[in-house]
């Protein structure tokens, strides 16, 4: 009977331990639970994000992260999620390396990354299309966010592996820090109809690099898609994160040391360029009218597309995470609250795209079930997104306590689900899990 616990994301015991073995055996293997609970911990601020979308009367009306409008609690309220995005598709990469560490062959994980980056494209524009907006009109076939561009980065990871580990390294990190030298290349946006459509060429350009862009695929009226996340450079930080996979070999020890030092050192330089601004976001910050907003200034880099400072200013302390929650292979599991709290983030980490998609709908239908008992216009909720792109009604959206309650309650909500498909995926090794 094998020794191996299903799972993603493994790493063997000391070889001490191994060696220590009455008889032979392959190694034993076990989750890497700081990397489930980092992911976890991202997951559910999330859908603190998520939720004030849908929720939050301000989320219609003003960007909570300009300066000039919003208010100390609406701008961390967004600031935080920030970190979101970029451990995620990080931590993508760093999954992908795990697995061709604990015996999968290359030509094998090229494969499945093939395969579930196309899938994870249909549901991009398919089951998470509809649980943002509950409308099938397919006028407007989806906004392209970070499930699509998780797809197209396995596509590339998937020809990216077969090269040295070393190279596959470089290419991320080159790709992180130098894009912003491409961020004087602007092509024109679409206005709607009337205006002329994007030629190929400043259609594939938006895809690539130029954020919050949109077009009809063809012609007018043909379907329209929005570009959020552009391939460059969240290819890159995927590619980055495969091969900081490798640490995941190391024992603790060195490993965590490496953490420590990798944490600090993008934080560190996160502070020295911002400091300067002189190269890495096109968002300067300024002196405000009090310290608070300074700091706010300070730390409200761009995210569309990622820019190399919120790169650093975000997965920087991601890292320092990851070292602070790695815990000695010979520790025992605790049983007090902080546990109990530690491993519910974990079980959310275990099961990330069950969890991404269900916390959409229990968002949405969340804030629908209160705007219809507040008496406000819920039909909005519904509308084409075509229709969206006007004014919303007054008075919709509810205050900003709210969106934390609803936070509250759908993590809550979800947590037994979770538990219940973590469990499933442990026990079974059905080859349409590793797709969920």
């Amino acid at each position: 009977m094998s020794t191996s616990l299903p799972s993603e994301y493994s790493a063997p015991l000391p070889q001490s331990l191994v060696d220590a073995a009455p008889e032979e055996k392959p190694p034993v293997r076990r989750r890497v639970d700081s990397i489930d609970l980092l992911r976890g911990i991202v997951m559910v601020v999330m859908m603190l994000d998520h939720t004030r979308d849908f929720v939050h009367s301000g989320a219609f009306n003003f960007d909570p992260t300009d300066l000039t409008v919003t208010t100390p609690a609406v701008f961390l309220t967004r600031w935080i999620t920030h970190y979101c995005a970029p451990v995620f598709v990080f931590l993508a990469g760093t999954g992908a390396y795990l697995q061709y560490a604990r015996g999968k062959s290359r030509a094998d994980l090229s494969r499945f990354l093939l395969t579930r980056g196309l899938w994870l494209i249909f549901l991009e524009l398919t089951i998470v299309r509809f649980g943002v907006f509950f409308n099938a009109d397919y006028r407007f076939l989806g906004f392209l966010q970070v499930i699509w561009v998780i797809g197209v980065s396995m596509l590339v990871l998937a020809a990216l592996i077969h090269l040295p580990l070393k190279l596959v390294g470089a290419f991320g990190v080159a790709m992180i820090a130098l894009h912003n030298l491409l961020d004087k290349f602007r092509v024109v946006d679409w206005r709607g109809p009337g205006s002329a459509v994007p030629g190929l060429g400043a259609k594939i350009w938006i895809v690539l690099h130029q954020a919050f862009f949109g077009f009809p695929l063809f012609g007018f009226p043909s379907p329209i898609i929005v570009v959020i996340y552009p391939l460059i450079p969240w290819v890159g930080v995927m590619a980055a994160g495969y091969a900081f996979g490798s640490l995941y070999q190391k024992d603790f020890a060195v490993r965590r040391r490496l953490l420590l030092i990798i944490g600090a050192a993008l934080t560190g330089l996160f502070i020295l360029l911002r400091a300067f601004d002189v190269y890495g976001d096109a968002a300067k910050w300024s002196a405000q009218k009090n310290l608070l907003f300074t700091t706010f200034s300070f730390v409200n880099t761009t995210k569309y597309p990622p820019s190399l400072l919120y790169l650093l200013m975000t997965l920087g302390p991601a890292i320092l995470a990851l070292a602070l929650f790695e815990t000695a292979p010979t520790a025992k599991p605790g049983s007090s609250v902080v546990a109990k709290i530690r491993n519910a983030f974990v079980t959310f980490g275990r099961v990330p795209l069950f969890f991404y998609i269900l916390q959409w709908y229990t968002a949405h239908l969340l804030a629908v079930a209160l705007e219809f008992m507040a008496g406000q216009p819920v039909g909005y909720q519904f509308a084409s997104p075509i229709d969206k792109f006007g004014a919303p009604p007054p008075n919709l959206g509810l205050r900003l306590w709210v969106v934390y309650l609803v936070w509250i309650v759908g993590v809550l909500l979800l947590y037994p689900l979770c538990k219940w498909f973590a469990g499933v995926k442990a026990r079974r090794r059905d080859w349409w899990l590793s797709y969920l």
